[in-house]
């Protein structure tokens, strides 16, 4: 008879790309998903993890936090699999809330505008039935993730934004230690990961690979980051422009709201006004609740100080909101077409005296992207549906804010935690690849494909 492998691991979403992560783990005979998101490059279901490969219905879905890239798939999952139980950290579950009524709301907008099928992907309904039914667990607090006890969880403090946890399961015979997504060092608001005991044995380690193939994250200080973003700021509104700062709605925008409101107490920047846009308030409103998960030092500033962007969709509001020096930060982050950041954007690249600074990760097939690289006298589309302009704006920049370990610090987690099996997801392709090449040497390395079944020991 063949010998069961007391851990299975096969990604049905994720897995060598940064997508629908969502990967299933059989141990001790239990079946459950770690993190169950939609992919933010894809439309309609071709955004979900391939459900297709679950045989069964999961006992439990354990998120790590609330980026819907992890957590947006989980109404559809309990639309499939209605016994499945969620557990995540108190906050991340009042964030997922905020983040998946939203979802809801902008495939609802897509399918209206571009009719793209099986949009959307589940309602309001669905939504609420999801938050309702999940198990709220505060960090390292032991709990048993399927009732009888012989599998037990622990959720560790991740860094990453609020609520953000990485996960350590037990059972008779393994250990596995999923880090979600992670970082290391301080930010404006959130302290940085707390670290597990060397002494805890880890057989099996799932790390993030996000930042394999990035040197620059190495050498990048957040302090010194903050330092020149608000000096470029302040170059720009002392000749009367103002600054768009996109940004994604969890997470960076509270950090970016917090770093500018710092440099203006401290007198380092004027008291200009400082808007923020629909989720982005939304979430901050979620930090305003769990203060207990921010930084012990961290001075989060009441949401009243920050304004409203408003109706960006009405051409006239925005040139009302850039006819005085002003701060935006307003999502998203990448400009996707259609959002507040991308509106605001076409009209601020046709004048020369703004400033428009990039604060996270830009996906090279955004219109973001195409931002960021464009040069005085190109021309821009920033929409199908929209007129092209003539960029005349040539403050345009990146700076490095970034809330994932850099892969010098993914090596030593690796080291520290010295585990048998070692497990690369969450990344491109090359990160995942130099990953695996420079890390984890003699150890057992792995780095499997969509619906690959990799057997442990």
């Amino acid at each position: 008879m063949k010998k069961v492998s007391p851990l299975q691991f096969t990604p049905i979403g994720g897995g060598r790309e940064i997508g629908a992560n969502s990967y299933l783990i059989e141990l001790e005979g239990h079946r459950i998903l770690l993190d169950c998101g939609i992919h933010p490059k894809k439309e309609g279901p071709q955004a979900l993890p391939d459900f297709s490969l679950l045989r069964e219905a999961p006992e439990a879905v354990l998120i790590s936090h609330a980026h819907v890239d992890h957590c947006g798939a989980v109404p559809e999952l309990l639309r499939r699999f209605r016994e499945t139980v969620p557990y995540s950290t108190p906050a991340t579950l009042g964030v997922m809330d905020c983040m998946l009524h939203n979802s809801v709301s902008v495939m609802g907008t897509i399918a209206r505008e571009r009719n793209v099928p099986g949009y959307p992907l589940y309602t309001h309904e669905d939504v609420e039935y999801a938050v309702e039914s999940s198990v709220a667990v505060g960090l390292d607090e032991e709990f048993s993730v399927c009732g009888n006890g012989d599998l037990v969880g622990r959720l560790r403090h991740a860094g990453h934004v609020l609520g953000s946890a990485s996960i350590l399961l037990r059972a008779d015979g393994h250990t596995l230690f999923y880090t979600g997504d992670i970082c290391d060092t301080d930010q404006e608001l959130m302290a940085g990961l707390d670290p597990l005991d060397e002494a805890e044995r880890v057989d099996t380690l799932i790390i993030e690979s996000t930042y394999g193939a990035n040197l620059d994250a190495d050498q990048s200080r957040y302090q010194e980051q903050a330092d020149r973003f608000c000096r470029r700021i302040g170059e720009v509104l002392t000749r009367g422009g103002s600054v768009l700062v996109p940004a994604f709605a969890l997470g960076r925008t509270q950090e970016m709201l917090n770093i500018i409101a710092r440099y203006q107490d401290n007198g380092e920047l004027p008291p200009v006004p400082v808007y923020a846009s629909g989720l982005g308030r939304a979430v901050y409103e979620v930090y305003n609740r769990y203060p207990d998960y921010l930084h012990p030092e961290a001075e989060l500033r009441p949401l009243s100080r920050f304004g409203r962007v408003g109706d960006v969709w009405n051409r006239d509001n925005v040139q009302d909101l850039l006819s005085e020096p002003a701060i935006i930060v307003a999502t998203s982050g990448m400009m996707v077409e259609n959002t507040p950041s991308a509106l605001i954007a076409e009209e601020m690249v046709q004048g020369p005296h703004h400033g428009l600074f990039f604060v996270g990760y830009v996906d090279p097939e955004t219109l973001g992207y195409r931002v960021l690289h464009a040069k005085k006298g190109m021309v821009l589309h920033f929409g199908p549906s929209r007129p092209a302009v003539k960029v005349t704006l040539e403050n345009i920049a990146h700076f490095h804010f970034s809330a994932h370990a850099p892969r010098s610090a993914l090596h030593e987690q690796i080291n520290r935690l010295n585990p048998r099996n070692v497990i690369f997801v969450h990344g491109d392709p090359e990160a995942i690849d130099w990953m695996y090449d420079q890390t984890g040497n003699g150890r057992r390395k792995f780095c499997s494909p969509l619906g690959e079944t990799i057997e442990l020991d």
